[in-house]
């Protein structure tokens, strides 16, 4: 889909399935407790690691069935999976329910609430991204500028073909992204209407890493 306002025009694949967006929906109540949002956040994961992976390299090979031998493909792209810290952990399981060989960084970002902008607090990655597929996992694509900070660290660290994937996102964020990352293909669960003046996403569904681990 494109977001247009005050922006350039953006494109973004925004996820469109009723089922998600039921899921969605009971996400962004305020009465949801814990336990159900993080089950929420898991299934809406596998929903859009499908939708992210459509594009994913596989390679002929030859099998025994119990009837006869036959030509299949295989998975031949190798898949980075990486968390922003923490929000980005209950991502994870989800997304390695559909991709279980998908190997697993982590890095550390939180947003500093009077500048709004990404401090760096901890990187651990595979050495050799240069030849992965690396999605990086941000439940809420906000100002964009943790997710920056993200890719900037990964194409630092080698990494050249970069996925970016959240629950939901802010025209504000996305336009961010597309200005200083515009190789990297973005997907998400919604598009959101804006930005408030504390740089939360409008309508949202609050802090998603406090709901997340019950630190509210």
């Amino acid at each position: 889909i494109s977001v247009r306002g005050v922006y350039q025009l953006i494109s973004i694949r925004c996820l469109e399935h009723p089922l998600a967006a039921d899921k969605l929906a009971q996400l962004r109540e305020r009465t949801t407790d814990v336990p159900t949002f993080r089950r929420l956040v898991y299934e809406l994961a596998i929903f859009l690691a499908i939708d992210c992976t459509q594009d994913l390299m596989t390679a002929p090979t030859s099998i025994e069935t119990p009837v006869a031998t036959t030509e299949v493909r295989r998975l031949s792209d190798t898949v980075t999976l990486v968390p922003i810290l923490r929000a980005g952990l209950g991502m994870v399981e989800g997304v390695l329910q559909w991709i279980p060989s998908a190997r697993v960084g982590h890095l550390g970002m939180y947003r500093n609430e009077e500048t709004l902008k990404p401090v760096e607090y901890y990187a651990n990655t595979p050495k050799d991204l240069d030849q992965d597929v690396v999605i990086v996992l941000d439940p809420m694509l906000a100002t964009g500028g943790s997710a920056n900070a993200a890719l900037t660290v990964l194409k630092r660290r080698g990494a050249k073909r970069l996925k970016l994937v959240s629950l939901i996102a802010a025209p504000e964020g996305i336009a961010k992204v597309n200005e200083e990352h515009p190789d990297v293909a973005l997907y998400t669960a919604a598009v959101d209407d804006h930005l408030n003046e504390k740089g939360y996403i409008v309508p949202g569904l609050g802090d998603a890493g406090d709901r997340i681990f019950g630190t509210l």
